[in-house]
């Protein structure tokens, strides 16, 4: 029936339409490895919600425990063969995601939280941004397309003075400080250099990417409430322990050894 469609819009002086573009994509796309590291202290309910959930492209899933009194860490083996088990015996996510980001084996790390409260799916919008260029992911609870319903209003205030300080001292436009998602390029481990065991490392992250003129990039992320348990976040001494190393990394930051020194014999030191 468009056989003579070409005739016909010729007769009018139409100009013909182009030829189809093929915009199908190829049927697989090779990302890079990409490890999952996930601190675990007492989530054994929260886990088969979570583990499922992460993408079949992950390269491994790490899980790190240590300090559980569940069965944490058979449930994870239950619900995934191939997870790889770190037990970490120190106090502390910090500890805990130091001792995962050692194991990780992949190109990419991406810290996701056990509870619940961070969608696993959302992980591919964080490695599409490494693959365009950025060197660390941030996950953001308050830009467009982000939201929470895990947070009071006294901690959502202290979350924006803090960011609002890091700003003030380090520059950038961070607008959401004391978040963890986050995914990096596991070749940026020795500049971040991660030496706290609280929940400060996240804050000691965008502190050292920022000292080190990283491309951060922030994207949206919706955080959910925790599934199953109790929060093992303190608002108030977490969060004094967050302005603590905002500020000693400012007054230390002519202090710190580089990443070259660390490679350069250091490296016993940086991973302790």
């Amino acid at each position: 029936m468009n056989a003579g469609l070409p005739s016909i819009l010729a007769h009018v002086g139409a100009v013909p339409p182009p030829d189809r573009v093929n915009f199908a994509l190829p049927r697989s796309v090779t990302l890079p490895r990409v490890s999952f590291v996930v601190p675990t202290l007492n989530e054994a309910e929260n886990l088969p919600w979570l583990l499922p959930r992460i993408p079949d492209w992950a390269h491994e899933v790490i899980i790190v425990d240590g300090r559980s009194t569940d069965d944490t860490v058979a449930v994870a083996r239950r619900l995934r063969e191939d997870v790889k088990v770190v037990m970490e015996p120190r106090r502390g996510k910090g500890a805990a995601l130091q001792a995962g980001f050692r194991a990780a084996t992949g190109d990419i790390i991406v810290m996701l939280d056990a509870d619940g409260s961070m969608v696993p799916e959302e992980a591919i919008v964080f490695v599409s941004a490494l693959l365009a260029g950025a060197d660390l992911v941030k996950g953001s609870r308050f830009i467009q397309g982000a939201g929470t319903d895990d947070m009071s209003l006294f901690r959502m205030f202290g979350n924006r003075g803090l960011t609002l300080f890091v700003r003030l001292l380090y520059g950038g436009w961070f607008s959401d400080l004391c978040y963890g998602y986050m995914a990096f390029w596991a070749k940026h481990v020795a500049t971040l250099d991660c030496d706290c065991d609280g929940f400060e490392i996240e804050t000691l992250i965008n502190v050292r990417a920022l000292k080190n003129h990283l491309n951060i990039v922030e994207v949206a992320s919706f955080e959910a409430p925790r599934i199953s348990g109790e929060s093992h976040l303190r608002a108030i001494p977490d969060g004094w322990r967050v302005l603590k190393t905002i500020v000693r990394e400012r007054v230390h930051q002519q202090h710190r050894p580089s990443a070259a020194a660390c490679e350069d014999g250091g490296q016993a030191r940086c991973e302790s």
